[in-house]
């Protein structure tokens, strides 16, 4: 009988591909130190690239996350999740993020040549960004501030081709900047936050003001002048979570205030808070703070 794979087993690395780049194009292949192992986000390689057909690169089994930025030209990434695989055009301006430990490729197509930037990191809470950023489903990113892209990763490359002793904490700072960015892209849909439409504004201020108060969809209705499903995907586009999160969090976000403040009884928070069942309060508010009411008040009191 043949042996079963272990947990813990290696899985076996797939890395292959056709080095078509220009002369000009740049590739860092980086060791990081300990310090940045524990504590950082931390570079494995980064660079610069202007690829002609057949250009590809293929892998799977990789320890290592890939952001990527086309500058100009189309490129191509075959990718998915749950062994779902699709293909997705790579064009000026957009850009993806990838756990490579999943099967991946990306080329250039004989249309066009492909010029990007990108990085290969890793680091506490890479993983928990990427598993944030695919929460939904797995997007090609339409990047609005085509120069912070640009300048972040151009200075990453520049950071560590002249290394200094601050090199290491510069770029852990820089990666972070990346990922908060393609979190919020993807929060928003690509929508511009400062274009959010005044009733959208206008239901997040009512929850503020009113979260006690019992909150049906028919009141935002009605409040609104539009239908419940326009006003709840307009809602989760610009503001990044839905109307019921909101108020959630809203409840939850005051219920911390009374819990460090007051002596009230779990009991009575619930109440105050605008909720009538307590155990449903103890299970939402567990399942966002990580513990209970009453451990979230004692660790605060020690």
């Amino acid at each position: 009988m043949a042996p079963t794979n272990r947990p813990n087993e290696q899985k076996k690395l797939l890395e292959r591909g056709i080095h078509n780049w220009s002369e000009d194009s740049i590739r860092l292949i980086l060791t990081p130190s300990h310090t940045a192992k524990n504590l950082y986000f931390y570079t494995q390689e980064v660079g610069y690239f202007k690829t002609s057909h057949p250009y590809f690169s293929e892998r799977q089994n990789l320890d290592s996350f890939l952001i990527l930025y086309t500058l100009s030209g189309k490129g191509h990434l075959q990718y998915g999740e749950n062994g779902e695989e699709k293909e997705y055009v790579l064009e000026k301006g957009t850009c993806f993020f990838i756990h490579c430990e999943r099967h991946h490729l990306y080329y250039t197509g004989k249309e066009s040549d492909w010029e990007f930037l990108w990085i290969h990191f890793n680091g506490n809470g890479s993983l928990g960004y990427y598993k944030e950023f695919v929460k939904d489903e797995f997007r090609i990113v339409p990047c609005r501030d085509h120069f912070f892209w640009e300048r972040t990763l151009w200075r990453i490359i520049a950071l560590h081709q002249k290394r200094d002793s601050t090199t290491e904490i510069v770029t852990s700072h820089l990666i972070h900047s990346l990922l908060t960015e393609l979190l919020v892209e993807t929060a928003t849909n690509g929508a511009d936050t400062f274009l959010m439409p005044d009733y959208v504004k206008d239901v997040a201020k009512d929850i503020d003001k009113n979260f006690k108060q019992p909150l049906s969809l028919e009141h935002f209705e009605a409040a609104c002048h539009r239908s419940r499903y326009h006003i709840l995907k307009e809602f989760k586009k610009y503001m990044g979570i839905t109307i019921n999160e909101y108020l959630i969090l809203t409840r939850i976000s005051y219920a911390k205030e009374l819990l460090k403040y007051t002596s009230l009884p779990v009991s009575e928070i619930t109440f105050e808070v605008g909720m009538n069942n307590v155990t449903h309060f103890i299970n939402l508010f567990k399942a966002r703070e990580g513990c209970t009411p009453l451990v979230y008040r004692k660790r605060w009191k020690e």
